[in-house]
């Protein structure tokens, strides 16, 4: 086991931070002290690590000095803001909110293994890839031996939970509201999400595309080793509390060999293929899961060089937390 070091977790109160902390737990990650940070409203309450509480500190005074690695689970105004103080400390650093550009913090895929890894000095400071594109990017980067990829198109059917805390409150609320038969007034997002679907998650650029669309497209290609592949991405919001959903279209530059996909995806041990004929849900396979659930593999209907699949990823869990954790283990074996 790698020498203990001090972790701080920011966001600790939030879905994803207090996945992390359980996860740092589970996997028992060599912690020696833990400081949980989060804004002055969230400060003083306390989450369980170890069979103790550990309670949560306002994040404006912390020093970073204090600690070896942070993990940025809050949003990414707050990584911007801290990211020079956080490295001018000697502290290393893992993003998970998309705060910062990937030649600031290039994404890391851990099933990869050191391959995967970008040539960095410490401190370092690395993003943990969106949960669509931690999903997606586990499944090709599998089928990589047998895939010539030309070109991807993927619909990622995101839970209201990519919006946060918040988000899982704005759902309940207004479907609270909706079987009461109360007047529904929306919140969190701008119009009804309950019993919905929302073809756009944040706003939209001049060309029509949302913010999390462009990012997903950068850190497939960075994922995958394909800087020039073409990638469309489309991100809707759905009324599920937790659990993307994706379906995914990759044009190969060769015939699709179906029983090989499967046999890949079989073999790979952060994966869990659904038998043909069923299918894989968010809710009902993947929710609480460490694995990536992928179905419904099949050639184009129409053209044998396009392969089309469906995924299913806890996005807080696997897709967010358990990721940054598994890149940290990673790196402090190469790097710390």
């Amino acid at each position: 086991m790698s020498q203990p070091i001090n972790i701080a977790v920011i966001g600790a109160t939030s879905n994803v931070g207090e996945a992390l902390v359980e996860l740092l737990e589970e996997r028992e990650f060599p912690v020696q002290d833990l400081h949980l940070l989060a804004s002055s409203e969230s400060a003083g309450q306390s989450l369980s690590f170890r069979g103790r509480q550990v309670r949560v500190r306002s994040l404006d005074a912390f020093d970073f000095a204090q600690v070896q690695l942070a993990f940025f689970a809050a949003g990414a105004e707050v990584t911007r803001t801290c990211r020079e103080r956080v490295l001018a400390a000697g502290c290393s650093l893992i993003d998970l909110s998309a705060a910062l550009s990937l030649d600031q913090a290039p994404c890391v895929l851990p099933e990869r293994g050191a391959e995967g890894l970008p040539a960095l000095t410490r401190p370092w400071c690395v993003s943990a890839p969106t949960p669509s594109a931690v999903a997606c990017a586990l499944v090709l980067a599998t089928l990589k031996p047998v895939l010539q990829p030309q070109r991807l198109q993927v619909t990622a059917m995101l839970s209201i939970s990519t919006l946060g805390r918040s988000g899982v409150q704005e759902l309940a609320r207004q479907t609270a509201e909706l079987l009461n038969g109360r007047p529904l007034e929306s919140k969190t997002v701008d119009r009804q999400i309950a019993f919905n679907l929302l073809a756009q998650v944040g706003a939209v650029d001049d060309q029509g595309h949302a913010q999390l669309e462009v990012r997903l497209a950068a850190e497939l290609q960075q994922l995958l080793g394909l800087p020039a592949l073409p990638v469309a991405a489309t991100c809707a919001l759905v009324p599920v509390f937790f659990g993307d959903s994706l379906a995914v279209g990759v044009q190969s530059g060769a015939d699709i060999d179906v029983l090989a996909v499967q046999q890949l995806l079989e073999a790979e041990q952060g994966i869990e293929l659904v038998e043909a004929g069923d299918y894989p849900t968010a809710v009902g396979d993947a929710v609480g899961q460490d694995q990536v659930y992928v179905g419904r593999v099949r050639r184009g209907v129409s053209d044998p060089r396009q392969l089309n699949l469906w995924i299913a990823s806890d996005n807080v869990r696997k897709g967010a937390a358990l990721n940054a954790v598994q890149i940290a283990e990673l790196l402090i074996k190469h790097y710390l």
